[in-house]
Parts: structure tokens; C-alpha cells; sequence
């Protein structure tokens, strides 16, 4: 299958912590109400308007990104408020929570990345073949649809790593019901005793593979959608459907994740300096996790650089 063969879109989730409608809309559902200002909580929800940086550099760097669909709730990025407009845009389209939760709504509001993961394939027109990104990941240089689909399959960037429960000294380590653990859990749905760990790379993805899934296995669809916050019995259905992909042998794997990221910004400024200058050459994809936590001067320096880099 050649690329004039398949579209391809991307995705991204996205939400405006800092908006006061929003506080007040998750306050009802939260079992402690001062959970709201913890600033470990907090950094799942705001944001410092990196989004631009992100829909801006698949404009220049992924050209052949059909579609780019930001589902949202009830809100609207404020760089697309002030450039409305702007055709330089035309390819971003809004998609609200209802939109994708049609015929769930009484999950709603929810304020759970993996809920709303789990509803993606149900976006209204989405191609077979998106791309999935979270509002921290940013293309960084010239990509072409190879980059994410040979084949018509995608391109899963990642390694091997053995399941917690079958390292013997983790077994008796105080279980983290994070990330890894939801990719775990992934993985064992679809029948690996491993798991294909995944990092802060942007994940190519086919509509029918979570659709078909979903279809089939309605609970698990059902009990990933209807968590509000983050629950330990959720699995990551980008992870699932990267583990399914794998099973059937409709992917092709690659360890070299084309990556520069960052998620503590505790070091010198001149070490992050160094990292950009001569680290990111060679790198398709960047991640600038948690830079609500960033200090002033380094994510000062952070936007400069990506302004340079995407916007000039």
C-alpha cells in the first residue's frame, strides 16, 4: 500500500486546567475537595499553552496530516480564538467530549485521559490511519508518513521489557498503578506474557483495530470509559491496540525513537542549552512533559527555541 493510497490524521487530547468552568465542573467529583490545588493533581490538567507549539509544528513538519482533530470539553485553545480566522488552520477541527462519548454521556463529565482515550476511534470522519498525540509532544523536524506507516501499518517505537510480576525482586515492591503498570496491563490483555513499552514518541494508530476491539469485548470498553479520574483497573488502549497490532503481526517495531525529552527541570539551564544544540539534530519528535512545573527562565528558554524551531 503506497501513502496516496490512505489519508492520514492526527489527534490530540487536550484541556485548560487553569479555566475556572473547569475547576468548578471536576470539584462535585472529587472525594477531597483541596485535591484541587495539589500540584501533583494539578499537573495532569494545566497546561501553559504548548498546545500552539504542538498543532503548529505537525503543520510544518507533517504536511500530509490530513485532519487535526483536538477533542476538547467545551473549550477551545486560546491561540485558535485569537487566529480564528487565520486559514493557516483550516485543517484543525474541535471535537467535544459528547461528541466521542455519543451515547455514554452519563460518563460525563470525565476528566480521565484514558477514558477519553478509549473513545478516539469515535471521532466523527476520522481516517483509518491517525497519529496520537498528547499536547506535550511536538514535532521537531521533516517527517514523512513512513515516519509513523510503512505498509499501511504503523510504526511502533518502543522496547521490549519484562512484566513487573515476573522480575523476582518486584515482586515484593510497593505496587505504582502509573503508566507502566496501565501498559502492563495492556499488554496481558492481548495475550503477552512481556510488554512493548512505549515512551513520549507520538503513536501511530488504526481506527479499526480499537473499534473491532472494543466491539467484541464491550466490558472492557465499558469499564475504561466510565472512570471520571484515573483508575488502577484501566489499561491504555493505545497500548492495547500497539499489543494487538504486535499479536497479529500488523506492525513493524523500531527501537530507534527519534526522541529528545525532558520531565524535570531541576538541572542548569546551560545543561538543557547543550541538550538542544547538540542532541536534537537527529530527532524527529520532542517531549516537554509537566511545564506547568518548569522554572520561569528555562521554560522561557523552551518556548523561545520552539518558536525558532516551528514558528519562523
Amino acid at each position: 500500500m503506497t501513502q496516496t493510497e490512505f489519508t492520514i490524521d492526527a489527534v490530540i487530547l487536550w484541556v485548560d486546567g487553569n479555566d475556572k468552568e473547569h475547576r468548578k465542573k471536576m470539584l462535585p467529583y472529587l472525594e477531597v475537595s483541596s485535591k484541587i490545588n495539589d500540584e501533583g493533581f494539578r499537573t495532569r490538567f494545566d497546561q501553559v499553552n504548548e498546545i500552539e507549539f504542538t498543532v503548529n509544528s505537525i503543520l510544518k513538519f507533517a504536511p500530509f496530516i490530513r485532519n487535526i482533530f483536538i477533542i476538547t470539553d467545551n473549550q477551545t485553545p486560546r491561540f485558535l480564538k485569537e487566529k480564528g480566522s487565520d486559514h493557516s488552520f483550516e485543517k484543525v477541527v474541535i471535537v467535544d467530549h459528547k461528541e466521542v462519548f455519543d451515547g455514554f454521556e452519563e460518563y460525563l463529565p470525565t476528566f480521565n485521559n484514558r477514558s477519553i482515550e478509549s473513545c478516539i476511534h469515535r471521532i466523527p470522519n476520522l481516517a483509518e490511519h491517525f497519529i496520537y498525540m498528547n499536547d506535550d509532544f511536538f514535532l521537531i523536524n521533516k517527517t514523512v508518513p513512513e515516519d509513523f506507516f510503512r505498509n499501511g501499518l504503523p510504526v511502533l517505537r518502543g522496547k521490549w521489557l519484562n512484566l513487573d510480576e515476573n522480575i523476582f525482586y518486584k515482586k515484593f515492591s510497593k505496587q505504582r498503578y502509573g503508566h507502566k503498570y496501565a501498559q502492563q496491563a495492556s499488554a496481558k490483555l492481548a495475550g503477552h506474557s512481556r510488554y512493548y513499552n512505549f515512551r513520549h514518541t507520538p503513536h501511530p494508530l488504526k481506527k479499526s483495530t480499537l473499534a473491532e476491539y472494543f466491539s467484541k469485548h464491550q466490558d472492557v470498553f465499558l469499564n475504561n470509559i466510565q472512570h471520571r479520574f484515573r483508575n488502577r483497573t484501566q489499561i491504555l488502549p493505545q497500548g492495547l491496540s500497539n499489543h494487538l497490532e504486535i499479536k497479529n503481526k500488523t506492525c513493524y517495531l523500531e527501537n530507534n525513537l527519534k526522541l529528545i525529552y525532558f520531565r524535570s527541570y531541576k538541572k542548569p539551564l546551560l545543561w538543557y542549552k547543550y541538550k538542544l544544540q547538540y542532541r536534537s539534530s537527529d530527532k524527529l519528535f520532542m517531549g516537554l512533559q509537566s511545564l506547568d512545573r518548569c522554572p520561569p527562565k528555562t521554560l522561557n528558554f523552551f518556548f523561545d527555541w520552539l518558536t525558532n524551531r516551528i514558528l519562523s
